[in-house]
């Protein structure tokens, strides 16, 4: 079977995100889109894995496999409980299509037309036996290995799936930089993170943690597996986005999850710190009561239809906080919880010789991670002064600003002139306060850190769109003519797409992202807080919103 050996491919041809600057390059192209694109048959794309081997394809040169099983199906008697390792198979399985999304609510899902028009969810059946993973590669059973990236999907940690964006394909990173892109589903919300080891006793002293435990889980099968998919398993470099972002710089501080990766990329959602264990055990005791049952009669939670157990912690979750007067957003939810086992107490990065000081980390976010007037259009013609009364209620996650809303706005617009009051009120809503916090911790351990800030905006819904939450995926990946509704596609965001996807290759390849195609990108320091702003002219500033988010 003949490989294509163009690794651009043309965008009027195939829209995967590639230009072509040569009429000849443009008439090779055209004769490949001729041929045959798709590879399929019972000996065609065969890799071997711990378990048994796997049937893929093969798409326009790159080894696809979809929905491969890294545990087994959580459901039952494995409910709340660490990932156990899948059954071994005979024959030949079929990893032809995604594996089940993590159970989720969704109810509604698809309500908000702009919303599904822009981001169109990819999702498919929802189920408890979700512990499955998927690869991109453009090669198979040679003794080369490359780098790998294991990519964690956003959505907080109740909701997602590795696929659920266009922007998570990983064809076109895979391609690009000759390296194999893995992404997984695992375990969410309450299913994942009830804590329920203070009311359980030994047989539940896991439960809090374990949709963390499954991505450890992960690591392993890719640690064990990768190789089979032209992988090194010494060079895994973990990124994820949102959620995805805290997932990342929690499995640094996790032990278990030790030399299982070698750098790691956050973006829009670093954290420094796990949920408190006597908040998410206090949660554990309240779904018991919600659901009506003893402490001896535990057992009967994993017996609930897993929809009906989630409407019933939900439920115990809300009236916690109530009864409570709990206000911090992120004590009432469920997450990974700081268990002393797991997941140390405390901040992450504190020990300068400590878990992951190995690691290098590149850490970014978007100028308007929540793009106020997105679907509220009448934002855009907010006056300053109505727009400091609104933060003076509420900003972003953290609540209102109160009396310090005017001097807060008044630090950004110094430092964004040129902004209008909508964007200043949104800069600050979206404030990098967590990039920074995480940076500032990080730097104190030996490898280096690397901040950086994406700007650009699509012209899209009349400019109102921005530089929102989740906009920076596809610009890593090189997605941005694939996920289009995200970028309106085309030689702009092609162009810098190119640049970032370059950057991601090289800092996983060695550390350090700096490459010809931008500036010089200075490793991160307490002193300057040094960060490359990606927009349609790339630059290095030093810590560009300081004023502003110190007031914070």
């Amino acid at each position: 079977m003949k490989r294509l050996q163009q690794f651009v491919l043309c965008t009027a041809v195939l829209s995967l995100g590639f230009s072509c600057s040569q009429q000849a390059e443009k008439t090779t192209l055209t004769a490949q889109a001729d041929e045959q694109q798709l590879f399929i048959g019972d000996t065609i794309a065969i890799a071997q894995t711990k378990y048994g081997k796997v049937q893929g394809f093969i798409l326009r040169d790159i080894y696809n496999f979809r929905g491969i099983p890294y545990g087994a199906s959580t459901a039952g008697k494995n409910r709340f409980m660490p990932p156990q390792e899948p059954e071994a198979w005979e024959n030949v399985y079929p990893a032809l299509w995604w594996g089940n999304t993590a159970p989720q609510i969704m109810e509604n899902r698809y309500a908000n037309a702009a919303s599904s028009f822009t981001d169109h969810w990819n999702y498919d059946d929802v189920s408890e036996d979700c512990l499955k993973l998927n690869v991109w590669t453009p090669e198979i059973g040679s003794a080369k290995k490359r780098p790998v990236l294991v990519w964690l999907h956003g959505g907080g940690y109740t909701n997602g799936n590795g696929i659920e964006q266009d922007s998570y394909n990983g064809e076109n990173l895979s391609r690009k930089g000759d390296v194999v892109f893995v992404s997984i589903n695992h375990r969410l919300g309450p299913i994942g993170f009830s804590d329920l080891s203070g009311v359980g006793g030994d047989k539940y002293a896991h439960s809090g943690n374990v949709g963390a435990l499954d991505m450890v889980a992960a690591l392993k099968w890719v640690n064990e597996n990768i190789s089979n998919f032209g992988g090194d398993p010494n060079n895994v470099t973990i990124m994820g986005q949102s959620g995805g972002g805290a997932k990342v710089c929690t499995l640094t501080a996790m032990p278990e999850a030790k030399g299982l990766f070698h750098k790691a990329v956050p973006l829009s959602g670093s954290t420094t710190s796990a949920k408190n264990q006597e908040s998410s055990r206090k949660i554990g005791e309240y779904i018991l009561q919600e659901a009506g049952l003893k402490a001896s009669e535990i057992d009967k939670l994993q017996e609930i239809p897993w929809r009906e157990y989630i409407d019933i912690a939900n439920r115990a979750t809300k009236r916690y906080v109530e009864e409570n007067n709990i206000t911090d957003f992120f004590r009432g939810g469920f997450g990974p919880v700081a268990d002393g086992i797991h997941i140390p107490e405390g901040t992450f990065y504190s020990e300068a010789n400590g878990l992951s000081s190995e690691v290098p980390m590149l850490i970014s976010s978007t100028f308007h991670e929540w793009s106020m007037s997105r679907y509220v259009p009448g934002l855009e013609d907010i006056t300053k002064d109505k727009a400091i009364e609104g933060l003076a209620q509420r900003a972003g996650f953290g609540g209102g600003l109160g009396d310090k809303a005017a001097s807060v706005y008044e630090a950004y617009e110094k430092s964004f002139p040129e902004a209008k009051p909508v964007e200043i009120m949104t800069l600050i809503a979206s404030n990098r306060k967590g990039v920074v916090e995480t940076a500032n911790a990080k730097v104190n351990q030996e490898a280096p850190v690397y901040v950086a800030w994406f700007g650009w905006e699509p012209p899209l819904f009349d400019g109102k769109m921005r530089a929102f939450h989740c906009l920076d995926i596809s610009f890593w990946f090189n997605n941005t003519d694939l996920m289009f509704t995200h970028t309106g596609g085309g030689a702009e965001p092609r162009a810098l797409a190119e640049k970032m996807s370059g950057a991601l290759l090289q800092f996983m390849k060695t550390g350090n992202p700096n490459t010809a195609a931008l500036p010089e990108w200075p490793a991160y320091t307490l002193e300057n807080g040094e960060t490359m702003l990606f927009d349609a002219t790339c630059e290095v500033k030093n810590d560009p919103d300081k004023e502003g988010r110190e007031l914070l």
